[in-house]
């Protein structure tokens, strides 16, 4: 999440702002390519925060992946968080062509508004191989994604959640849920992945902290692996738990697994954590 007033977003029970009607999943995952490495976003809508953050880092890598050679997945990202993005302007992303080795691929792209960059990202891509398939452990306990009630995720076109038991049921937001997309996503894993990461962003991790005085605030960086092949269309279990906080700035890491309880993705954000009043980038 980019922004305190994100967090402000973040209620359960977050209505969807006018302006978005019509707007899908797959719209705002539509990049219009102007030039050789060089795209644009084609949705645009209103609302009354601040850009979210997992919608530019999902477009980024998107806009990375279609400069690769066929056949390579996006296997790590890291993003940094610049500036507050509009979503009422369209984003410019321009990639660079790192390297393209025997089985990986290097890009790093910049996310752009108004002659301004709020984002960039640097990520990688490999050809899948075969050998070692191992974990260390598996998910933590959720139940049947079927049975459970369902919520409200803010701010995400498209997805669909379900609440398990909460590990910390005094935190602000939820920091364990099911989630899946509601439209078809089709077969390309690279837009699979992309979805996941428009996932990724949405909750925070350091909510268990929260006292009534130390707050998160505007998110710095995010960072994903991905480990093993997830249908975003199917149900995907995420969880988020914090680590340290200290200097005015929070870290969590978090796991997305499958239903059949393989880690998909591993993520870690860094947030400002600090008291309310002094809460802002």
């Amino acid at each position: 999440m980019t922004s305190d007033t994100r967090r402000a977003g973040a209620v359960q029970t977050a209505t969807v702002p006018p302006g978005q009607a019509g707007v899908t999943l797959l719209d705002l995952l539509a990049l219009e390519e102007l030039d050789r490495d060089l795209y644009r976003t084609t949705a645009v809508f209103d609302e009354p925060y601040f850009l979210y953050g997992g919608q530019v880092a999902a477009q980024a890598l998107l806009a990375a992946g279609r400069t690769v050679p066929e056949g390579r997945l996006p296997h790590s990202l890291h993003g940094y968080f610049l500036s507050r993005g509009n979503a009422a302007r369209s984003t410019i992303f321009r990639v660079e062509r790192d390297r393209d080795g025997r089985s990986f691929s290097a890009r790093r792209v910049v996310a752009v508004q108004g002659g301004q960059v709020i984002f960039n990202m640097s990520c990688s891509f490999h050809v899948p191989e075969g050998g070692a398939d191992r974990q260390v452990s598996g998910p933590p306990p959720a139940g049947d994604p079927e049975t459970l009630p369902a919520f409200t995720l803010p701010r995400l076109f498209d997805v669909q959640a379900r609440r398990p038991a909460q590990p910390y049921p005094d935190a602000g937001w939820d920091t364990r849920f099911w989630a899946r997309a509601t439209v078809e996503l089709g077969d390309d894993p690279l837009l699979h992945a992309s979805v996941l990461t428009y996932l990724s962003d949405v909750s925070g991790g350091l909510a268990a902290w929260h006292d009534g005085r130390a707050h998160t605030g505007a998110s710095l960086d995010h960072a994903v692996w991905f480990h093993r092949p997830a249908r975003l269309d199917d149900w995907v279990l995420m969880d988020v738990t914090p680590l340290t906080a200290a200097s005015g700035r929070g870290l969590y890491n978090g796991t997305i697994h499958t239903p059949d309880g393989r880690l998909a993705a591993s993520l870690i954000q860094e947030a400002l954590f600090r008291d309310r009043a002094a809460n802002g980038a």
